[in-house]
């Protein structure tokens, strides 16, 4: 029996003395305020999956929506969520990123109008009062899609974030930038229908909404962690695919204040978009980095194999 004890204390010293592996501490960087674009993140750390990966994941919300890939280019945030055309402006730049995965698959971004606009097809938007959202990319997609289609003359209006507002108040006409997954779904609920272009089926290259920037020192010091958080992420994907009730859930457990029956209808949306893998097509980040310097986008020609490198 003494011996057995003997053999349990120094079993028990053994286990204590070795190395514990604390887990690595990763903070993220959203494009905005916390919204159901996001919500594989939550269920990543309500499930487990980034405990499992050895990360403890700090999730930040910028008070602008450039924040994030400024602060990961800058290595003050590791991971920032962000916008594809945003990554090859600022690659053009010369800002030293890598996009490391991706959240939302093909573009949110429409150009909106509501259906008592008489709007049927782009031409009809000739002479119009045409508003777009983010100064510096909206508007030069603005005047990329009315070249594209033959549009000789519109009056371009930043509306900002004002979008409903200045759709409603017939300010514009349509609006270049908003989500068809929220703001659809805000003028409805508002007692107006809404439709639009959808800019890849007009002329505009497919590309990710959403993906995941990190910067060039953070991939270098916290790399291996970088990959733990995207293979979280999408077992993440996966299983808000496969459980989606159970996924908004926990969404809305850890965003309690958000808006549950708008949020839910913008879910369903949203849902069919999210990654199905997390490859990189160089091709297709190329292509569309292509039609962005054709277009005005960026003034440099970018390379983007040299921030696809994970």
């Amino acid at each position: 029996m003494k011996k057995i004890m003997k053999l349990i204390v120094v079993a028990f010293i053994i286990a204590m003395a070795a190395p514990v592996h604390a887990a690595e501490k990763l903070t993220v960087m959203l494009d905005w305020f916390p919204n159901v674009d996001h919500v594989p993140l939550y269920v990543a750390r309500q499930c487990g999956f980034f405990a499992e990966e050895k990360l403890e994941v700090t999730i930040l919300s910028p008070s602008d929506t450039t924040d994030g890939l400024k602060l990961a280019a800058s290595n003050n945030v590791d991971i920032a969520v962000s916008y594809a055309p945003q990554s090859v402006m600022a690659l053009s730049r010369g800002l030293s990123i890598h996009v490391v995965g991706r959240l939302v698959e093909h573009p949110l971004s429409v150009l909106l109008f509501l259906e008592r606009s008489g709007i049927e097809k782009p031409a009809d938007l000739e002479g119009r009062v045409i508003g777009y959202t983010v100064p510096g990319m909206m508007d030069i997609l603005t005047e990329a899609f009315a070249k594209i289609n033959g549009i000789v003359g519109y009056k371009p209006v930043n509306v900002g974030f004002a979008i409903v507002q200045s759709l409603v108040a017939k300010k514009v006409d349509a609006v270049m930038g908003p989500y068809k997954n929220y703001e659809t779904v805000e003028l409805e609920e508002k007692g107006y229908k809404a439709r639009y272009f959808e800019l890849t089926e007009w002329g505009i290259p497919d590309y990710d909404e959403l993906v995941f920037i990190a910067g060039a020192q953070t991939m270098a010091r916290k790399g291996a962690a970088v990959r733990g958080f995207v293979r979280a992420v999408h077992r993440a994907i996966e299983e808000t695919k496969r459980n989606p009730e159970k996924a908004l859930a926990d969404y809305f457990a850890a965003v309690p204040e958000a808006p549950r029956e708008m949020e839910t209808k913008a879910f369903r949306i949203t849902l069919p978009l999210f990654a199905s893998n997390q490859e990189l097509e160089k091709t297709r980040w190329q292509t569309f980095a292509d039609f962005a310097f054709k277009y005005g986008l960026i003034e440099k020609a970018v390379d983007v194999s040299t921030m696809l490198k994970r």
